[in-house]
């Protein structure tokens, strides 16, 4: 009987992908960078180790959006305080700091578990 083969953390090889969001449709560009940092694209992929790969994306400020969403997106975060509900629009926000856009889509499809963190400080921008 064969057995399932899980690498070991010393087996795991990372490799560095480059990503050019000029262009690009930015939950298209999210589900890829959200495979690259799982490693889904591996044939070694199993959900309770973390054997992805480096990420960096060139070009944030480039990503584009479909119909309205320009316009009638907004970003919320809440303090944790009462009246502490901040609110950004998708204009505002893909001006002034275009990264934390895609931060946001990619970290929106990552599974919600322990290594979620652990995989985000993988993702880079240039």
């Amino acid at each position: 009987m064969k057995k399932t083969y899980h690498p070991t953390k010393e087996q795991v090889t990372r490799e560095r992908h480059e990503v050019d969001a000029d262009g690009e449709v930015l939950g298209r560009l999210a589900t890829h960078v959200a495979t690259l940092l799982m490693g889904k694209h591996k044939a070694t992929y199993s959900p309770h180790m973390d054997p992805g790969d480096f990420v960096t994306i060139k070009n944030a400020s480039k990503v584009k959006v479909t119909g309205k969403k320009a316009l009638q997106k907004i970003y919320y975060k809440h303090s944790g305080y009462p009246g502490g509900l901040k609110a950004v629009s998708y204009k505002k926000l893909s001006t002034e700091q275009p990264e934390k856009v895609i931060e946001h889509a990619v970290r929106g499809m990552l599974p919600k578990n322990r290594l979620q963190d652990i995989r985000m400080r993988r993702l880079r921008f240039t």
